[in-house]
């Protein structure tokens, strides 16, 4: 799944403490993906959803070969079009396993605005037109100082459930639910991660994960979807905590602008980003965007392993 070539550079970047830069595994099929994010099913096969009209889906048996097999929302989802404006791509789904169903968390919006909403569906099998749908989770209006796109449910320790989400503006933000309805619980908004101090504070796409002891908070920097001019990159940094602080491998705070950088373009691999992470029987596993030179998105997929605590790619 992950070539030894890899493998072998990844290890000398790690000892050496560059930033990383791995080419991607080797995928097949219909590779053209935007904003993915993977579940592995029970059976062992996995399921990537996509930002795509009406959210995309892909299925695989390997990892390797992805095969497209049609839209979340076949019929449409006309519950959005007060956020989207009538535009039937859906954003930046996350796609998890839970209380023996699937959870699908996804963004309606338009380029530039923060009149947006997360939206929650479920379902019993993953399948295209299987999804229902259970409204609005978050939502946010043109005066807000944050941005309500880019879901991602984290579950933690304890079992308490946690969406952080966020594009631009006021950064990254956290709100707790209520694991038996996937849905908000309270008022309280907390802050994960932002750069005050670059004009639009381009920090989206947050993901976090729990290796160890530590909880990490995955975020992409600067611009996506320019093609390859895209300039998007992605960062990490880790708490104890999974509300924060998160700090990256020189202690600066990503509330402060701070974050380790994983990757970035390099060769034919341009603008790499919005990334989640999942577990396989192999280890963790980065699944993330990137654009060829001619500008087509593509899945980009690597193994994860932990060196002083912090990941290296390879």
């Amino acid at each position: 799944m992950v070539c030894l070539r890899n493998l072998a550079i990844g290890a000398i970047l790690a000892v050496a403490g560059m930033a990383q830069n791995v080419g991607p595994g080797r995928v097949t099929g219909d590779t053209f993906t935007h904003d993915p994010t993977v579940v592995k099913k029970p059976d062992g096969s996995y399921i990537m959803a996509f930002t795509a009209d009406n959210v995309g889906l892909k299925t695989s048996t390997d990892r390797t070969n992805w095969r497209d097999v049609g839209a979340a929302f076949p019929n449409g989802a006309p519950w959005t079009t007060p956020y989207t404006g009538g535009i039937l791509n859906l954003w930046a789904p996350d796609i998890s396993y839970h209380n023996n169903q699937y959870y699908l968390y996804y963004s309606a919006s338009s380029f530039g605005s923060r009149r947006s909403a997360i939206f929650l569906a479920t379902s019993r099998t993953g399948a295209p037109g299987s999804w229902t749908n259970q409204g609005v989770v978050v939502e946010t209006f043109e005066n807000d100082s944050y941005n309500a796109i880019d879901p991602n449910l984290v579950v933690d320790a304890q079992g308490r459930w946690w969406l952080s989400f966020g594009s631009f503006w006021g950064g990254v933000k956290m709100i707790a639910l209520d694991s038996s309805t996937g849905k908000r619980s309270g008022n309280q908004l907390i802050s994960l991660a932002a750069r005050p101090s670059v004009p639009n504070g381009p920090v989206e796409a947050p993901y976090i994960t729990r290796h160890g002891n530590y909880y990490y908070l995955w975020v992409s920097f600067d611009k996506c979807c320019q093609g390859a001019d895209s300039t998007y990159r992605i960062m990490v940094g880790r708490s104890t905590s999974v509300t924060g602080p998160y700090v990256d491998k020189s202690g600066r705070q990503m509330m402060q602008g701070g974050g380790s950088q994983v990757m970035s373009s390099h060769g034919s691999i341009n603008g790499p980003g919005h990334n989640a992470v999942f577990t396989d029987t192999d280890g963790d596993v980065l699944v993330y965007h990137y654009y060829r030179d001619d500008g087509r998105a593509q899945i980009g997929i690597n193994l994860i392993r932990y060196t002083n605590g912090w990941p290296v790619i390879y």
